[in-house]
């Protein structure tokens, strides 16, 4: 089975790196070290996708995002990201996202792009170690303004995973599609004030200004953040197979960690935020401070 994994892992790492080329079955299997049929079969088996749905739907999806950041030419869009025609681009876009991309180019709405986990970590999160590579975790006081943010609740998660089997790995495509104040979603542990009856402490969301006055997709809702000092934590960059021991080894050095020596003491009004693990930057969390 790890064999298999790490197989289809390379094809997605492929498909990654050269989405915006022609993409063969035929690299896919020179890259997974299995035949062409036998290498659609396990890519369709651990993904739910052809590689051929997969890479359309990955095409779309960056391209949702440059159509939603750059003044781009639809033409140009549609020929960057492989499609043989601005027509033929139009249809797939809408089939996928409900929306004309000249319509969403104008007036970016959340979307819920399609996020590639790669499979291999599915099978990783089932065997915690204790963390080897990542030695040293940095300490950062920062400042959060007074802001919002647009979240989606759970019901009993407490972490990443629990949330993800609540309400769906999808969310976070959607959060994507948004602009956020700091650039990427946020997940967010809530404080007993901000949340709602039989609801989840874990959830994930996007901050947005205050006067946010934006679209609120469906089963959303908004909370106000006040501003806030936080202490972030940040571990050394990490290969993307040992995220589990990355994020272990940065909350066990928040566990420890006493904000009395620089004159603070943790903030429980408001909440943790998580960003995500992203192996070139270290895993982040910020931990909210006041002063003592």
């Amino acid at each position: 089975m790890k064999e298999q994994a790490e197989a289809v892992q390379r094809m997605q790492d492929y498909i990654g790196e050269h989405r915006n080329e022609a993409i063969t079955l035929a690299d896919l299997a020179r890259v997974s070290l299995f035949s062409p049929w036998h290498s659609y079969r396990l890519f369709k088996q651990w993904t739910g996708l052809t590689p051929s749905d997969y890479i359309r739907r990955l095409r779309l999806s960056t391209s949702a995002l440059k159509l939603r950041d750059g003044q781009c030419r639809i033409a140009d869009v549609a020929y960057e990201y492989g499609f043989g025609s601005v027509d033929g681009y139009q249809r797939a876009f809408l089939r996928e996202f409900g929306c004309n991309p000249r319509e969403y180019a104008a007036n970016p709405v959340p979307l819920y792009l399609f996020t590639p986990y790669g499979v291999k970590y599915r099978e990783i999160r089932k065997e915690p170690r204790m963390a080897e590579k990542v030695r040293t975790v940095f300490i950062q006081v920062i400042e959060k303004p007074a802001r919002k943010a647009v979240i989606r609740r759970g019901v009993r998660a407490e972490d990443y995973f629990a949330y993800c089997e609540e309400v769906g790995c999808v969310v976070w495509g959607l959060l994507t599609s948004m602009r956020s104040l700091c650039g990427e979603p946020v997940c967010l542990w809530l404080p007993e004030k901000l949340r709602k009856p039989g609801t989840s402490v874990y959830v994930q969301g996007v901050e947005v200004p205050e006067d946010y006055s934006g679209p609120v997709p469906e089963e959303f809702d908004v909370i106000d953040l006040p501003a806030a000092k936080y202490l972030m934590f940040q571990g050394e960059p990490f290969e993307e197979e040992d995220y589990c021991q990355a994020i272990e080894a940065v909350q066990s050095a928040a566990k420890e960690y006493d904000p009395s020596v620089i004159g603070y003491r943790w903030d429980r009004e408001n909440p943790r935020i998580q960003l995500e693990p992203v192996g070139t930057r270290g895993y982040i969390e910020l931990y909210a401070i006041t002063e003592a």
